[in-house]
């Protein structure tokens, strides 16, 4: 629960730090995908499959695929 509320604190922050009255959906949803790939891959790929509605199963593989890569980065690189 806390690091949803978390997520939800940055994201604002970072949509209030736009100075916009109005700001798309799709920014806002993209920002929520950053901070869960950083918190929680499963949260973040269950997120992805419904936000972005991978109507390809190789567009998801892909999404797979990078987070994999990833994770197998040495740390130093992770890091960058």
């Amino acid at each position: 629960m806390e690091q949803m509320e978390q997520i939800v604190d940055h994201v604002e922050a970072r949509v209030r730090a736009l100075g916009e009255n109005e700001v798309s959906t799709n920014l806002i949803g993209e920002y929520v995908m950053e901070d869960l790939k950083d918190v929680d891959e499963i949260s973040y790929i269950r997120f992805a499959s419904v936000y972005r509605q991978f109507k390809d199963m190789s567009v998801f593989l892909k999404e797979l695929q990078e987070i994999v890569e990833k994770a197998n980065e040495p740390e130093d690189e992770a890091k960058k």
